[in-house]
This record gives C-alpha cells, structure tokens and sequence, in this order.
C-alpha cells in the first residue's frame, strides 16, 4: 500500500500486537477542484480569523477551544486538558470488543480505510487475527485518534487484508422518522408485485464501479473546456416538477409502462 495519504499504527487484540498500515479507501484525488477568487481582480482570496468585537486578525497561537455554558459565559479549554481526554496511545488500534459481522447497520458507517500488516515483522500475527475473525464471522470494535479527533473504528475481513471503518457515536445517528416506524405492511396485489418482479429483474446487472461515474464531474469538465477553446455550450432548461399532476395513477399502467420503455 505505498503512497501518499498513510498512517501507520500497531494492531493489538489483548496480548498480540503487530504493526500496521492503513490508507484511505476512498477520496476526492480525481474530482475538479475549483478556486474562490476575487470577481473583480482575479486573485485567490483566503480566510482568516477575526475578532467579532474588535474586527482584528486573530493569530492561530491565540486561538482556544472554548464551550457556551450559557448565552453569555464561555468556558475556555485549553490544550492540554484536552489532551488528557484522549486515549493513552495514538498510535495503538486496540480491539476491545467483538460483535457479528452484519450486526452493525449501514447507518453508523462513515469513512472506510484499508488496513494491512507494515512489513513482514507483523504479517504472521496480522493474518492469525484475520483468519479467526473470518472464520467467526465477527467484526472488531476499536478506538484511535484519526483526523485530529478520537473515533470508533469497525475492523471488518477484506480480501488479504481488512476494512477499517469510522463509525458515528451513538449521539450523531438520529432516530428513523415516524415513517419508518408507523408505516402499517399492506397487501401488494399479485399482479403489481409481478410487474415490480420483472421491472427490477430487468434493470439488474453485474456489479462494476463504473456503474458509480458522476455525469456532474463529466459535464464540468466540459464546461471548463468549452471556456478554454471559447466555445460555450448550451444551458439546459430546467426540469419542468411532473409531481403535480392532480391526476389518479394507475400503478399498474405506471408498472407496463416502465417495462416497455427500458425494453425500448
């Protein structure tokens, strides 16, 4: 996993430690990055810290964390107490607790890194903590210190290596809204849930990550080229709101008519 964007860590599950390497699995490197710039002279522009009271720059080393116990007392927090909120080690990821590998939801997933052994020094132990998890069916729970800030890692088995996900604490996933819970099963009619059979099996096909392409990259793309070349492509209208028809819908005919115009 050489490149750029690594860190290197120590996998440790009670008394096995081995050393690890863990890079992004995914990121922003090929999307179109775009300045803000001043209109009328054409500079960058940057952003900087100013004073609310006095309108004054602020340098970063006067800059302090500070929580609003009420409207109008803030209670400062230096660095260093907050340091000692922090695990022991920053650079240790230690599997506290195990859980099946599917009982977590897709919900509380948020960020995924690829994990593997640093060298050959750890590869045995790696692979020892990874074959027995594969084989159990377990997911590991960790804690480590990534993106300046403390989070609660899933480890899951992933190829010859694994997944690492941060995870969202408990307090940052709200609760499904009352349409998840209320919405009473009702009785699908035969012939709809036949149609629906058919119109998803039609529309299947074999898993690839082009499947995934953003048509608003492509299109950006070739905005900023027709302005180099001078060449300024169309604006398309807006799409006209269909929602608002006022009229009954036959699911049925929606059903017949979605099959005949993928088939087409």
């Amino acid at each position: 996993m050489a490149g750029h964007g690594q860190w290197k860590f120590y996998l440790k599950l009670s008394l096995v430690t081995c050393p690890v390497v863990m890079a992004p699995a995914a990121g922003e490197g090929g999307k179109i990055r775009l300045h803000t710039l001043n209109r009328a002279t054409g500079n960058r522009v940057e952003i900087r810290y100013l004073d609310a009271q006095t309108g004054r720059p602020v340098a970063e080393s006067d800059l302090v964390k500070a929580y609003q116990a009420e409207p109008d007392i803030l209670i400062q927090l230096e660095d260093d107490e907050l340091d000692q909120l922090a695990l022991d080690s920053t650079r240790t990821i230690d599997i506290f607790r195990f859980v099946s590998e599917d009982a977590v939801d897709n919900v509380w997933y948020d960020q995924p890194h690829y994990l593997a052994p640093d060298g050959d020094v750890g590869k045995e132990a790696f692979s020892v903590i990874l074959e027995a998890m594969r084989k159990s069916k377990v997911a590991g729970l960790a804690r480590l210190v990534l993106y300046r800030r403390e989070r609660a890692v899933l480890l899951r088995p992933f190829g010859r290596g694994m997944l690492l996900w941060t995870l969202r604490y408990n307090d940052e996933v709200r609760p499904p809204p009352p349409a998840f819970t209320d919405m009473q099963p009702s009785k699908i009619p035969a012939e709809q849930a036949h149609l629906m059979h058919d119109l998803i099996e039609q529309g299947t096909v074999k898993w690839t990550p082009s499947l995934l392409q953003d048509p608003v990259q492509t299109q950006l793309a070739a905005v900023i080229k027709g302005k180099q070349t001078g060449k300024r492509r169309p604006v398309k209208a807006a799409d006209t709101d269909r929602r608002a028809s006022g009229k009954v819908v036959s699911i049925i005919d929606r059903l017949r008519d979605s099959l005949t115009a993928d088939k087409a």
